[in-house]
C-alpha cells in the first residue's frame, strides 16, 4: 500500500481505510468498558471513549505508514491511546491529587511498551479497584503487537523516552492545584540545556503528545529500519510537531478550562499577539523538522492536517475570541491547512 501523499488521496484513505478500522477496534473497547465492575471506574473509561475518539481517528493515520501492516498498527494506536485518555479522565476527574497515585497509573503507559512486563495493581494508591481487567487488557494488547514487530527493539528506547515525558506531564499537571507550576517549571530546568529555546508551559505541550510514539510503531513494521531514521523520526516529531498537536488541543479548550479552574498552557501567553507568534513559530520549526523524515510529503500533510482538525472543532464556533484568532492560524497554515479544515469541518457535522 503506497503511503499517500497528496491532500485528496490521504483524506480518502482516512474515510476509506483509517476511520471504519478506528471505530471497529474501539467499539470492542466500549464493550470491555461496559463491563467494568466498579461504577466510577467503568464511568470515566465510557467518557473517554465517547469524548475523546477523535484522538484515537487522528492517531489512527500513522497506520498508513505500515503498508499491508496498518490494521496490526491502528490496533496498538486505538489500545495505546484509549490507555491515555482513560488515565487522563481518571487525574483530570479525580477522586484524588496524590502524585503516588498518578505515577502507578501511568505504568501502564510504560509497560505497555515494554512486552514481558508483568501487570500490577496499577489502582494501588487509590480507592477504585475493580476494573474487571479492562486495563490489563489494554497492556496486553499493546504489548502483542509491539512483540510482532521487526524493528521494534529498534526504535523501543525512543518510544520509552517519549513516554517518560509524557508520564511525568501526567503526574505533575494533575497534582494540587498550588504545586502544578512549581513542579513544571522545575521539571522543565532538569531538561531545559537539551531544549531549543522554550517556556515552560511550551515544553510541556510538546511532552503531552503520543503523535511521535506512534509514528515510530508504524515505522518498526520496516525490518530494514536503520538507526538513523529511528532518530530522524523522533527528532521529527518531539519537540515541534508533539508541541504544536498539544498547544492546539489547549488552544480549543481555554474557554472550559477557565470555568473548570483547569492548568490551559495558552494561558501563560502574555498576549494574544504572543501567542500567534509562538505558534507561527512552532509550525515553521515542526516544518523544518519534517524535511528531514522518510515519506516527508506524508508528515507534511499531517501536521497541516492537525491545525485543521483542531480549529474545525465545534468548541472553536461557541468561543467569539478564540475563534478570531483561529482564523488566523488558518491563513498561515496555507491551502493544504484550508483543505483539511472543510473536510472535517464537514465530518464533524454529519
Amino acid at each position: 500500500m503506497k503511503v499517500p501523499s497528496q491532500p485528496w488521496t490521504l483524506m480518502y484513505s482516512i474515510y476509506r481505510k483509517v476511520i471504519p478500522t478506528v471505530h471497529q477496534f474501539l467499539d470492542f473497547w466500549q464493550m470491555k468498558a461496559e463491563a467494568i465492575p466498579d461504577p466510577e471506574l467503568r464511568k470515566q473509561a465510557l467518557m473517554s471513549i465517547k469524548t475523546k475518539t477523535f484522538h484515537c481517528e487522528g492517531g489512527g493515520i500513522y497506520g498508513l505508514l505500515a503498508g499491508n501492516e496498518a490494521a496490526n498498527i491502528i490496533k496498538f494506536i486505538v489500545a495505546y491511546q484509549t490507555i491515555s485518555d482513560y488515565l487522563d479522565n481518571l487525574c483530570d476527574r479525580s477522586t484524588s491529587l496524590d502524585p503516588e497515585d498518578f505515577r502507578a497509573l501511568h505504568e501502564a503507559m510504560l509497560h505497555a511498551l515494554t512486552p514481558g512486563a508483568e501487570p500490577v495493581n496499577y489502582y494501588r494508591f487509590r480507592d477504585e479497584q475493580d476494573d474487571g481487567g479492562y486495563l490489563n487488557s489494554l497492556v496486553n494488547t499493546c504489548q502483542a503487537v509491539l512483540t510482532t514487530l521487526p524493528s521494534f527493539q529498534k526504535v523501543q528506547l525512543s518510544m520509552r523516552e517519549l513516554c517518560q515525558f509524557y508520564c511525568d506531564l501526567q503526574v505533575f499537571k494533575h497534582v494540587k492545584e498550588e504545586d502544578r507550576v512549581r513542579l513544571l517549571e522545575e521539571w522543565f530546568e532538569n531538561h531545559r540545556e537539551n531544549l531549543p529555546e522554550m517556556t515552560w508551559y511550551e515544553f510541556s505541550a510538546c511532552a503531552g503528545s503520543t503523535l511521535g510514539i506512534f509514528c515510530l510503531a508504524a515505522y518498526a513494521t520496516d525490518e530494514t529500519l536503520t538507526e538513523v531514521t529511528v532518530k530522524r523520526v523522533k527528532n521529527g516529531y518531539f519537540p515541534y510537531v508533539q508541541g504544536l498537536h498539544i498547544l492546539l488541543d489547549y488552544f480549543i479548550d481555554q474557554e472550559e478550562d477557565r470555568v473548570g479552574g483547569d492548568l490551559n498552557f495558552c494561558f501563560y501567553y502574555q498576549s494574544e499577539e504572543e501567542m500567534i507568534d509562538r505558534f507561527r513559530h512552532f509550525v515553521k520549526k515542526a516544518e523544518h523538522s519534517i524535511d528531514q523524515l522518510p515519506n516527508r510529503n506524508f508528515h507534511y500533510l499531517i501536521n497541516k492536517g492537525l491545525v485543521a482538525i483542531y480549529l474545525a472543532d465545534e468548541k472553536v464556533q461557541g468561543q467569539k475570541k478564540v475563534k478570531e484568532t483561529a482564523k488566523k492560524f488558518i491563513r498561515f497554515g496555507g491551502l493544504s491547512t484550508f483543505f483539511f479544515y472543510i473536510n472535517s469541518w464537514v465530518y464533524r457535522r454529519k
